[in-house]
């Protein structure tokens, strides 16, 4: 059984970024290029296999390198996994998350597929409070800015041998953020992967890890190439089925208001923003169906006018809409293509709700500060 501490010690760092060096960064906070004066960091101790363990000394450290033995687990074996969510200032100055709850319920579905410890889920909220309080001057307040968070957890046992690691990290970090793909809402181009899978049946794939992120990089290398910003994968094995874009989650509008996204088979990640999608559809009478979607059905759909947009989403980026998905055997989609309406609404929904500037119908902000 694992225990959990109660109160965080802080370490305040006595040399922050200059007030004038943070707000030049908050004037234009790009993504995941700059970083808070802070850090979370808790230990644990145990052995996951007999099912004990304790998470021990919370505390606030001052932003810095992590001190890694070279034979640590993670450096040799990938046991690792991390999340991705967003702190967002309201009007009236206060800090709010968006489905924190979500999160915590993911890390640990990735912590038991890893191998890895479970965090309780008030350690994890905890984490977020404590980290935002002390770096609550780095909260943008832009037109689609926010604090972007990133809890993650490293196997740190040193010791050359393939079994769970006894000695874990759980930390948090903090980048404020911008529009992950820079300058106004447009369509993407997506580049099709033909000779490379993100992830198979059995594997990881459901898992937030960066294993997944790291085969990922030679498909998007090689899209890069082509102009494309993101790369769609394939499932083979059940007839060149869609699953999902290197870090995002795909939909797809049909002309009768239909809304159909990928059925989650383990080998797709299932995220938070792809779930509220979904429940905000449903909220405006859209039939909603998680299914197998094929790339003939998306390429008959486009021509045949049936499918009348598509859209990808995740944590970083929200919602963004698709312009074409291209091969070197074809191109599905309009080079001219713009965003469509039922995309650009239910983005517009989905970010009211998590600034604050509309009702949150299903309780899904939690308050950080």
């Amino acid at each position: 059984m694992t225990t959990q501490p109660t109160t965080f010690a802080h370490h305040l760092n006595q040399d922050p970024v200059p007030e004038e060096v943070r707000a030049a960064i908050l004037a234009d906070p790009g993504f995941g290029t700059n970083f808070t004066d802070h850090m979370v960091k808790i230990d644990w101790f145990g052995d996951v296999v007999a099912g004990t363990g304790r998470w021990s000394d919370p505390r606030i450290e001052p932003y810095g390198p992590l001190l890694l033995d070279p034979a640590a687990a993670v450096l040799h074996y990938g046991q690792e996994i991390f999340e991705g969510l967003k702190a967002y200032r309201h009007a009236d100055g206060s800090v709010w998350t968006f489905r924190p709850e979500a999160n915590a319920a993911r890390l640990n579905r990735s912590a038991r597929r890893l191998a890895l410890p479970e965090l309780p889920e008030e350690l994890f909220l905890d984490s977020l409070r404590e980290l935002v309080s002390a770096d609550e001057q780095w909260v943008p307040d832009g037109d689609g800015e926010s604090l972007y968070l990133r809890p993650f957890m490293i196997a740190t046992e040193a010791f050359l041998g393939v079994r769970p690691s006894r000695q874990v990290l759980y930390s948090v970090i903090a980048s404020p953020a911008g529009n992950y793909f820079g300058g106004p809402v447009k369509p993407v181009d997506i580049w099709l992967s033909r000779n490379w899978a993100r992830a198979g049946r059995g594997g990881t794939g459901a898992a937030k890890c960066g294993g997944n992120y790291a085969a990922s990089l030679i498909a998007q290398i090689e899209g890069d190439t082509h102009g494309c910003q993101q790369v769609m994968f394939l499932d083979h094995d059940r007839g060149d089925a869609v699953e999902e874009l290197g870090g995002m989650n795909v939909f797809f509008v049909y002309d009768d208001g239909t809304l159909v996204t990928p059925e989650l088979t383990g080998t797709i990640l299932e995220g938070v923003t792809r779930s509220s999608i979904i429940r905000l559809a449903q909220d405006r009478g859209m039939a909603v169906e998680e299914r197998r979607f094929t790339l003939d059905e998306w390429r008959e759909g486009w021509r045949s006018g049936r499918i009348t947009e598509a859209f990808a989403c995740g944590t970083a980026a929200v919602i963004t809409p698709i312009g074409r998905l291209i091969s070197t055997e074809e191109t599905i989609g309009d080079e001219d293509a713009r965003p469509g309406q039922v995309t650009m609404g239910i983005r517009q929904q989905l970010l009211e709700i998590q600034t604050g500037r509309a009702e949150d119908p299903h309780g899904w902000l939690t308050r950080l500060v």
